[in-house]
């Protein structure tokens, strides 16, 4: 088909003397005609983006359909616009089939004063763009079929019902369903699933709907504000050649903001704000805890009102957290009588990815809880294991959610623990030793558990990685102990506490 559309176009070209680009009617580009001019104006900045993007921007493609190209029926001549990047006007020729528009072709018109194409020419160019339209309504109607065979086979129930929508798949497919593929899942998906993804073989809206683990036609956070994902079935050429994948994948996402000098500058004046402003941090933190463990238990709360702000105060050397300031992780330092605590070797340095920073000072995510994101799965050969494949992409979209450094496009074989999280379903982790932790009034204890059981329980790293002095983490993870009835000391009361708090964050 592929080869249809270049044939097509290079026949349009040489009726009309100038190179013709074939965009459908998302204006993705599908074939290109050589341009092999001398002029430097025969290739203007839009005209590149199109060909190396394979696609037009959207204030492009508003541009153009001002001028009416969706309802005209023959040739629409639109003037050049240096502003917009269009330096050379231009020449649509709409391609419709049956009344609907499918696609168009353009060229560049002539400089004014050179004559351009000629009625017949325009004419007999027009014939052949019919000739497009038949392949592309063609090409539509493949892929509603396509689509609507692999949302079957991603929302039927196990057993007998996804092993037809399985065989209806690979019979729509051919022998191309015996190939190498991918699942991706794009989520919240908001509208239509778009008219061609590049390198898929279908393409479908997957609506959520309740029910348990795994469920696979259930879209990544299963909170109603959610929404629907769209599914995508990428051919791949080798198990090792997922770049052109991912990049597919990666279009597909809304493209983060340019940072604003404001931005930037509070960036510059907090986190970044250089070694003076954060060793006065960490010294302010540290002095706090210094002055709770001299002054009792009522200095314990004037320290904790500012380093934990949680319920009532309790002597800094009570429990079991307090007593890990004797035995402080092999590699940090104690504190000095008036200076923070000296991280060792595995300190966290500007720049670098903080264990726990999703959490934020509120507990949420930086992007917020239903930002966009896409998981991909292991390749599979066939069709036979595509389900579990789905299931393998909807939790690496998942994981990409819950922890923001593995996306925002997140493969299944890179989201580590999230694997087995995952299977733990994406209702809302309810165990009771861990239910008060998790409760709105105590973010900041469970970010700094995380924090801390993030980096092994080493507390010179972890207080590093939270800016605060070792004494504060003490008292912090004394207080975990205390609300959760934990033994940080043990084994699997730390694995428990850590699969808690990291499956709090797939809910």
């Amino acid at each position: 088909m592929k080869g249809d559309y270049q044939d097509l176009v290079d026949e349009i070209s040489a009726l009309l003397g100038a190179p013709a680009t074939l965009e459908n009617r998302d204006f993705r580009l599908i074939a290109f005609g050589a341009h092999d001019s001398d002029d430097d104006l025969a290739m203007d900045p839009v005209r590149t983006r199109s060909i190396l993007t394979r696609q037009s921007t959207a204030a492009v493609r508003s541009w153009f359909e001002g001028f009416g190209i969706a309802r005209a029926t023959g040739p629409v001549r639109i003037p050049a616009a240096p502003d917009a990047g269009v330096f050379r006007g231009r020449i649509c020729l709409p391609v419709r089939y049956r009344g609907i528009v499918q696609g168009y072709v353009w060229l560049l018109d002539q400089e004014p004063g050179t004559p351009g194409p000629g009625p017949a020419a325009l004419d007999a160019a027009m014939e052949v763009a019919q000739r497009i339209g038949v392949l592309l309504a063609e090409e539509a109607k493949a892929g509603a079929d396509l689509s609507r065979e692999f949302q079957a086979v991603l929302t039927a129930g196990r057993g007998w019902q996804q092993d037809m929508a399985v065989a209806a798949l690979r019979a729509a497919l051919g022998p191309a369903g015996d190939g190498l593929h991918a699942a991706v899942c794009v989520a919240p998906w908001s509208g239509e699933a778009p008219a061609s993804v590049p390198g898929a073989a279908a393409v479908c809206v997957v609506p959520r709907r309740g029910g348990g683990a795994g469920e696979p036609g259930e879209a990544p956070g299963s909170g109603g504000a959610a929404g629907p994902a769209l599914a995508v079935l990428l051919r791949l050429r080798s198990t090792d050649a997922l770049a052109p994948a991912l990049t597919a994948v990666a279009r597909l996402l809304p493209r983060p903001p340019e940072p604003t000098a404001a931005a930037v500058g509070a960036v510059s004046g907090a986190g970044g704000a250089g070694p003076h402003n954060r060793a006065a941090g960490r010294t302010s933190a540290g002095a706090s805890a210094q002055a709770a463990g001299a002054a009792g238990p009522a200095g314990a709360a004037t320290a904790r009102s500012a380093t934990s702000g949680q319920g009532p105060a309790r002597s800094a050397s009570a429990g079991q957290g307090a007593a890990r300031s004797a035995t402080a992780s092999p590699g940090t330092s104690a504190p000095g009588p008036a200076g923070p605590a000296s991280a060792g070797p595995g300190a966290v340095t500007p720049g670098a990815v903080t264990p726990g920073a999703a959490w934020g000072p509120a507990g949420a995510s930086p992007a917020g809880p239903h930002r966009m994101t896409a998981g991909v799965a292991d390749p599979v050969r066939g069709l036979a294991d595509l389900p579990a494949a789905w299931e393998q992409a909807v939790a690496a979209a998942r994981a990409a959610v819950a922890e923001p450094r593995l996306g925002p496009v997140a493969q299944w074989s890179r989201i580590g623990p999230y694997r087995l999280l995952a299977s733990l379903g994406a209702d809302p982790v309810d165990d009771p030793a861990a239910r008060p932790l998790l409760a709105p009034a105590h973010r900041e204890l469970a970010r700094t558990a995380e924090v801390f059981l993030d980096c092994a329980g080493q507390a010179g790293r972890a207080a590093a990685a939270l800016g605060i002095h070792r004494q504060t983490l003490y008292y912090r993870l004394g207080r975990v102990e205390q609300l959760t009835g934990l033994d940080l000391d043990a084994g699997e009361d730390r694995l428990l506490l850590h699969m808690a708090l990291k499956a709090s964050r797939m809910a």
